[in-house]
Order: structure tokens, then sequence, then C-alpha cells
């Protein structure tokens, strides 16, 4: 099968673990690798001046502390400047999981949502894909902002969310990608069973860790074949299809060659 791994952090793995994935599969024809903040920006734009197949993307990852006002603009005229070299905005999205640790307040969170629109709004500007931490019910929220702003290119990556907003999603054209969790755990089998499979994505989120068969494994491109598999059996289509769609998907969203 030929992959692309529509969400890794490639600059969270070792130099080594980073190089080994990139150089040693030959099946990987792109890895969007997504930023988390300036640093991790400029280190994703080093890797893919050394590897043609990463694709960065760049933004601030919302599950961390709140950057100060500089450290916005700083991200922001950084990017503005390499907006060319980016498949997409991202990682940017809403801090759903501090919250549920009683980590943000209101005032706060308001300054997450100010950020966000400042992203979104970036991304219209440069006609960019965006790539989004929105689930549960921060999904409603950043479809709002999609939709005042008319950013039509969004991936929401490993999605979580009620069947109203998995609708609105789907009628608005927004685009998933499913992790290898797709394989063991049942709400996210329903998701894919729900959302057609032309807006369907895969990655890994690496190196996050997974559980059940790939337990106490580094986080690897190759487990998206398993995933494909799991998704080709939800669809009832030869897994042959679904491989070739998702990567056709991936591709042209991102406009990769």
């Amino acid at each position: 099968m030929r992959l692309i791994d529509a969400h890794i952090h490639l600059d969270h793995y070792t130099d080594q673990d980073a190089a080994g994935i990139i150089e040693n599969s030959p099946f990987i024809d792109a890895l969007i690798s997504v930023s988390w903040d300036l640093h991790s920006c400029k280190k994703n734009f080093e890797l893919s001046q050394r590897y043609n197949k990463v694709k960065p993307a760049f933004g601030f990852h919302p599950e961390q502390e709140l950057p100060s006002p500089l450290q916005v603009e700083l991200l922001l005229v950084w990017i503005a400047e390499h907006h060319k070299d980016m498949a997409a905005v991202g990682e940017i999205g809403l801090p759903y999981y501090l919250r549920e640790q009683q980590k943000v307040t209101k005032r706060q969170y308001d300054e997450y949502l100010h950020i966000l629109e400042m992203f979104i709004k970036s991304a219209k500007q440069w006609d960019k894909p965006v790539v989004l931490h929105a689930v549960y019910e921060d999904a409603p929220i950043v479809c709002e902002l999609l939709e005042k702003h008319s950013v039509k290119k969004a991936h929401f990556h490993w999605f979580k969310g009620d069947k109203k907003t998995i609708t609105r999603m789907i009628h608005n054209g927004y685009y998933i990608s499913v992790t290898p969790d797709v394989v063991y755990e049942e709400e996210i089998q329903q998701l894919v069973h729900a959302y057609p499979l032309e807006q369907i994505m895969v990655e890994t989120d690496g190196p996050w860790p997974f559980e059940g068969p790939f337990h106490g494994r580094m986080t690897h491109p190759a487990m998206m074949e398993e995933s494909l598999k799991i998704i080709a059996k939800l669809k009832d289509i030869p897994v042959e299809v679904v491989a070739k769609t998702v990567l056709d998907t991936t591709k042209l969203f991102y406009q990769i060659d």
C-alpha cells in the first residue's frame, strides 16, 4: 500500500527515529508533520528542507500554556514569512483536555479562541488548509469559526464528537483522519462507519503511543495499514480501493504531487 501520514509530530521523535521513519519507509509517499510552537515550526521546516517526503504544517498546539501576545506575534510573523513552504496551518484548535483537567479558566479559554481565529483568518489569507485539534463540545465552536471566515479546507484530526456535529462537518465538506486506535476503539469505528470514505484520511499522531496490538511499540506510519484494513471492513469495500481512495484524497487535500 502507498501511504500518507496525514498527521504526525516528526519533530517530537528523536533525530535517529525520525530519520529511520523517513529513510526506511519506501511505501510512505509523504508525512504531514504538524507543529507545536515556533521552535517546533522551525524544526519541521528544517526536516522538510532535508527530506522531500516531509510536508510541514505551522501553527500552535492548544494543549499547552497560553503564549504571550509577543510570542503569538513572533510566531505569526515567522509563519507569514514561510507560508509558501508549508502544506497547511496546524496544528491549531482549542484546549479540550486542559479544560477537562480544570487547568483553563473562562478568560483563558477566550484567549485560546482568539488565537485560533487569528490562525484561521491567516489560513484564509494564504489559501492554506487548516489542521484542527477540536473534539467533543469544542468542535461546534470551531465549525462556527470556519463558517464565519468561509474556510472550506478543514482537517479535523483524531476527531471525536456527537452525531449532530458529524453531520454538520460532512455537509460542510470537512475532512477527518483516524489513528491506529480505529483498530480497537468502538467510538472511532462508529465515526468511520458514519463518515464518507472520500472525506477520510489516516494518520498516526506519532509519537503518541497506542494500545491493543500496538502496545509497547514505537508509533510508526506502517501502523496505518491496519487502520486501512479496519476501514475497509467497516465500509465493506476492498482494502485496495480504500487505500487508493484515502491516498488520492490526502494528495488532493494537501496538494501533494
